[in-house]
């Protein structure tokens, strides 16, 4: 049976990091697209203080609509886990897992901020505040626990995140949202330090008002914040296996 992929990217990346994965599925005729979100990657000269949590959320929508896609698995990293669970609450019948990669889960009312400590928040709204198009710059790809030509080539691609993103708060229905099947990847070797409280999250039986952990599990990969660009053949085969 073939699957349709969609694949979404966190913050600083674009659709090109995940390149190694989309060839894997690609090669077994799977369908696989790799969303470039407003403002990122090849769609930097676009970068502007008007760019919203909610633009990066009809990015998403917005190709799953023209694609006419359905049972789709929706692949979010990092940063995207807020997309990720806002198509979840919009659109759940048209996904068939949902697959957070050592992403946000966020609660209702939260921002990708909220479970960031307050240097971290005050060093990226200053960033956002002294740039020309109100964003933050990448970090070294090195905190993703990426070497060599791997962390050359992300360094390389990386561009500056939207900053209206940051603080902007979703609000969504966790049952809708747990009503689609769940895995959350936790990467651990080394494991980022702004994704930890999602990490807990995920394991924890109380989360969302113990709606989170009937339908989703848990699986690790001993591998950096970036698996799509370090282990692209065992992330594909986890996501080949949510499809199934």
């Amino acid at each position: 049976m073939k699957h349709n992929f969609v694949l979404v990217h966190g913050a600083w990346h674009g659709g090109w990091c995940w390149r190694r994965v989309a060839q894997v599925l690609q090669l077994d005729h799977h369908k696989a697209f790799a969303v470039t979100l407003t403002g990122l990657g090849e769609r930097a000269h676009l970068l502007s203080p008007a760019i919203s949590l909610d633009t990066h959320i009809n990015d998403v929508i917005n190709l799953i609509e023209a694609e006419e896609l359905h049972e789709v698995t929706l692949a979010v990293h990092s940063y995207a886990g807020m997309i990720g669970t806002a198509v979840a609450d919009r659109m759940g019948g048209r996904l068939k897992h949902l697959v957070y990669v050592d992403a946000v889960v966020p609660q209702p009312g939260e921002s990708w901020s909220s479970t960031h400590d307050a240097a971290t928040q005050q060093k990226r709204m200053a960033g956002a505040q002294a740039s020309p198009h109100f964003s933050f710059a990448p970090p070294d790809p090195e905190v993703f626990g990426l070497q060599g030509a791997d962390h050359d080539w992300v360094q390389r691609r990386q561009t500056p995140h939207p900053g209206n993103t940051y603080q902007a708060p979703l609000d969504f229905d966790v049952k809708r949202v747990a009503a689609v099947p769940r895995t959350f990847v936790s990467c651990t070797a080394p494991a980022l330090a702004t994704i930890t409280p999602s990490r807990l999250r995920a394991r924890d039986p109380q989360f969302w008002g113990g709606a989170w952990l009937p339908n989703s599990r848990v699986l690790e990969l001993a591998t950096g914040h970036d698996p799509m660009v370090t282990e692209p053949a065992a992330l594909a085969r986890i996501l080949l296996e949510c499809a199934e």
